[in-house]
């Protein structure tokens, strides 16, 4: 373990060292890769993954994610709310640091490890963003945009019982990005306790655009595309832009459109 530890230690400094113009090449692949896969989605697996769908959607959320969200969110005041999630998140800090190095980024890297430190102390182990205030806004890099930066595409399209819409690429990043500290010392309630935290608060940002999910014609489609828009997005650093507020309210009206011309042949 201690070798692995110092070899990584040694990959760290190395892509710490990198110049400006190797950061740009990296930045270009990743922005390649993020275009290479929002074009060419893989979904071998579709008649499996709509039965999950159908059981996170139908069952999953119906009756427990989403009855669970609605009352958490109407109970818990949004300032117990924001500390709780600043605290989950706080714990993934570390991980970005070491994620953004190896995709040669010392400087977000640096941000990260002083975020971590600042808000773990300061900040109360994490529940008040100190380091925001102070200007240090947080960065999230997982491995699987690590991998991304490697030219690994991110493989066939996986819908995951619980978790939702994934990817071979971010499963095994999601994998990697558990072991790294703190999480791998800390006590498995306190773990459990942010991941739930953080499940929350995604689903709790969704409530307000199910609408655009209820009006497509196949929900099913509809949520690959956006996680594949927003995968290319993160890779990319946001340099390859996901469709506006816009675009996406015409493609809505296309489906209403379409819907009202389906039912007047009826």
């Amino acid at each position: 373990m201690n070798d692995i530890r110092v070899s990584l230690l040694l990959i760290l400094l190395v892509l710490g060292g990198c110049t400006s113009s190797q950061r740009e090449q990296i930045e270009q692949v990743k922005i390649n890769q993020a275009k290479e896969d929002r074009e060419s989605i893989a979904d071998p697996f579709e008649g499996v993954n709509r039965v999950v769908w159908d059981f996170n959607r139908d069952v999953l959320d119906r009756f427990i994610l989403k009855p669970i969200t609605q009352g958490y969110v109407y109970v818990t005041p949004q300032p117990i709310r924001t500390g709780l999630l600043n605290a989950a998140e706080n714990i993934g800090e570390p991980a970005t640091a070491i994620n953004s190095l190896l995709q040669g980024k010392p400087s977000d890297s640096f941000a990260s490890a002083s975020r971590f430190v600042i808000n773990s102390t300061v900040g109360i182990l994490g529940i008040f963003d100190v380091a925001k205030s102070m200007g240090i806004e947080r960065k999230e890099e997982e491995f699987t945009q690590v991998l991304g930066s490697w030219s690994i595409g991110t493989g066939p399209y996986l819908m995951l019982p619980v978790f939702g819409p994934s990817d071979v690429r971010n499963f095994v990043g999601s994998f990697v990005d558990r072991y790294y500290w703190p999480e791998t010392v800390l006590e498995d309630p306190y773990t459990v306790g942010a991941a739930v935290v953080r499940l929350i608060e995604t689903r709790a940002a969704l409530l307000e655009q199910e609408a655009n999910l209820e009006r497509s014609l196949d929900q099913y489609l509809f949520v690959r595309d956006a996680y594949f828009q927003r995968s290319a997005f993160e890779l990319s650093d946001g340099k390859l832009g996901q469709k506006t507020q816009e675009e996406l309210e015409e493609e809505a009206d296309d489906f209403a459109d379409f819907e009202a011309l389906l039912e007047g042949t009826e």
